[in-house]
């Protein structure tokens, strides 16, 4: 018999005998539904054998696995039973229609509850600007609760099943979650599990010395085993504290903290660790999210002698909550955050492990492209490293709540003729606008005085340049500003995947210095692109078409809606080709019998492309651009002004709806008359 028959033959065995204790606990439930129990015996049968084998493999050799393991079914079958009824009704739906989140109709938005709208109730009250810019996807920044003024932004979570009371509870949670589904708009949370705050339950049982949480952490009495840990690992926020190990006092112990020292690493070799987080993770399940992203993944399993990061047992650990959530909670899906190497960023997304995920060498290389002017390392990586599994999806983004690291793998620029090292050197010189000629404005985050590696903090509008040029009142230089970001949010909205928007950054607004004048915030620039949103001059700006924020809202808004009119941007690949000009990236997407053609130029300079590589990936002799409504030939060369990007549609395939023109002009009706729509800028011309 195969190991593979044998762990198929205890998992049947175990679920044959386990299955009666289960009817024995929920028996007197009289509010189990007859569907509920068959609901669960239907999805436990089709995911156990899988469940069993991943826990078999991280926790086999504890005296007390089938404890842990009947305990997780039990709290797998509470969670089910608990479920509020509008959650298993959008469960049968994302069963039905598991591709859901591949459509072009997705568009996400992210936001600190206390920073953009104050409360849960005034994000409420924000529901009608979500509808107006077009979102189906809200990622809520953490907003579980933390200690004030050691947080690390809502990530060093002191509760599970507590909001910072300044914000709301978790039954206005559970209730804005319903209320926006209702309206369109899936629910996304963050799920903190690779470390807790030093203020949770467990860390404070564990500081009392309770030896059941001191195994929930990494306890150290000296620095002999630290020691050979650090030998291996990186330093992940060198300025706040060199290594990864921090003393406390209080309990005379060293404790592993990868980021924070308020901030305990879990031991998942532990499975009670296992088991209480995954009882957390379906507590916030059953709150209406839709989507969580599973934070800091790479760093949730420890091995010595190597870098602690992306080590195959995270892998399982993910792997096994995810079985966990198609027993309890289908609907729910999985994003993965893995800011490491390219190759095992891709390694976390499966249908059956995360099957969403944030997509940062695409960010990191868009960057890149608008500093060199130059697309020859955004081109090959995308080429090699762009495609995913089927059922699985990138979220594309150009700025969050986080800095930029400059993750593109080495040997694809040493391919490039381009020198890894001095290159990120180059970059972090121009993003923090040190470089001779650099538009940007930006700030370093955790310079390392060791290795001279750093991160960049700031804005969309900031980094793209709109700050320097609203300073110096450079018009010219104003315009290249909302051209680069226009450019580069055509690139998200139409490459494939999810564009998620770092709300703030629709409307331009930039760099917020003040931080610095918070002790709370001050040695974390981080916040600089955090501001506290300001919705008196929001309201005016959105439909000023005088102010460039207003012109960078309008056409994000006018770009959305076109998106959500194409087909071809829905669930299919992206074949990347060569334009034949360093400074243009261009890539095809085709689906549902439609097909678009990509071409964005990073040059601030007039750009050609033969008419012949027109004809062959456009597979047509004429071409709309549905972004500005012109019309090009393949007997004439493409052209296009300084950082434009066109969205070519063969005029001889099938219209979706309506004609080229009125694609043209496509947003939502009660944003603008057709007076202002004809004043926003489409760029055709400098």
């Amino acid at each position: 018999m195969t190991d593979a028959q044998q762990v198929q033959q205890q998992a049947a065995l175990s679920l044959e005998r386990l299955w009666p204790r289960l009817e024995i606990t929920f028996r007197d439930e009289a509010d189990v539904a007859p569907a509920d129990w068959r609901a669960l015996e239907m999805r436990l049968r089709h995911e156990w054998e899988r469940l069993f084998g991943l826990l078999l493999g991280l926790y086999g050799g504890h005296y007390d696995f089938f404890y842990h393991l009947e305990e997780l079914l039990r709290a797998a079958a509470r969670s089910w039973f608990a479920r509020p009824t509008w959650l298993k009704q959008l469960d049968a739906r994302r069963e039905a229609a598991p591709a859901w989140f591949q459509s072009q109709q997705m568009v996400g938005g992210m936001c600190y509850v206390d920073l953009f709208a104050g409360t849960l109730q005034g994000l409420r009250d924000r529901l009608p600007s979500f509808k107006k810019l077009g979102l189906t996807y809200l990622h809520l920044m953490p907003l579980f609760e933390s200690p004030e003024g050691k947080s690390d932004g809502g990530y060093a979570v002191s509760s599970y099943r507590r909001l910072n009371p300044k914000l709301g509870t978790i039954e206005e949670l559970a209730e804005l979650a319903c209320e926006f589904q209702e309206q369109g708009i899936s629910l996304v949370l963050d799920f903190v599990f690779n470390h807790t705050s030093d203020e949770h339950e467990w860390a404070r049982r564990a500081q009392a010395g309770d030896h059941e949480y001191e195994r929930f952490y990494f306890l150290f009495p000296d620095r002999r085993i630290p020691d050979t840990y650090e030998r291996t690992l990186r330093e992940i926020f060198p300025t706040v504290r060199r290594g990864s190990f921090s003393w406390r006092e209080d309990i005379h112990r060293w404790v592993w903290t990868t980021f924070n020292s308020f901030q305990w690493d879990l031991n998942y070799a532990n499975p009670a660790v296992f088991r209480a987080m995954a009882q957390e993770m379906l507590f916030i399940a059953n709150i209406g999210v839709e989507v969580l992203r599973l934070d800091a993944v790479a760093f949730i399993w420890k091995r010595m002698g190597t870098s602690c990061e992306n080590q195959p047992e995270a892998h399982q650990i993910i792997q096994a909550f995810h079985c966990l959530a198609r027993i309890a909670a289908p609907a729910l899906l999985f994003k993965s955050e893995a800011i490491v190497h390219p190759d095992d960023v891709v390694s976390y997304i499966s249908p059956r492990e995360c099957q969403i995920s944030y997509n940062p060498l695409l960010m990191a290389l868009l960057w890149e492209s608008l500093a060199t002017g130059e697309v020859k390392l955004l081109a090959h990586s995308m080429r090699r490293r762009f495609r995913l599994p089927q059922g699985t999806a990138w979220v594309n983004y150009l700025r969050s709540h986080d800095d930029i690291g400059w993750t593109f793998d080495d040997n694809d620029a040493r391919w490039k003729w381009i020198d890894p090292s001095g290159h990120r050197t180059f970059l972090n010189q121009f993003y923090m606008g040190r470089f001779p000629g650099s538009f940007a404005r930006g700030v370093p985050f955790q310079e390392n005085p060791d290795t001279g590696d750093a991160r960049i903090s700031g804005t969309l509008a900031s980094l793209a340049g709109l700050e320097l040029a609203i300073q110096s009142g450079d018009e010219q230089q104003m315009e290249l500003a909302m051209r680069r970001i226009q450019m580069l949010y055509s690139i998200i909205l139409s490459i494939g995947g999810i564009p998620l928007i770092y709300l703030g950054d629709e409307v331009g607004t930039l760099n917020d210095y003040a931080f610095a004048s918070d002790p709370h915030k001050a040695d974390d620039s981080r916040w600089v692109h955090r501001p506290q949103a300001d919705w008196a001059w929001r309201g005016k700006v959105e439909h000023d078409l005088n102010s460039p924020h207003g012109q960078v809202f309008a056409q994000l808004v006018r770009l959305i809606a076109l998106r959500k009119q194409q087909p071809a941007i829905s669930d299919s690949d992206t074949a990347f080709v060569e334009t034949g000009n360093g400074h243009l990236f261009g890539y095809v997407r085709h689906s549902a019998g439609q097909r678009l053609f990509v071409v964005a130029s990073f040059s601030p300079h007039l750009q050609e492309m033969d008419a012949n590589l027109l004809r062959v990936y456009g597979v047509g002799y004429r071409f709309t651009d549905l972004i500005t409504g012109q019309t090009h030939t393949a007997e004439q060369p493409l052209r296009l002004e300084p950082y434009q990007c066109v969205w070519l549609e063969p005029s001889s395939l099938p219209k979706v709806t309506g004609e080229p023109s009125e694609w043209g002009t496509s947003y939502p009706s009660e944003m603008l008359t057709e007076e202002q729509d004809r004043k926003i800028p489409r760029f055709p011309s400098v």
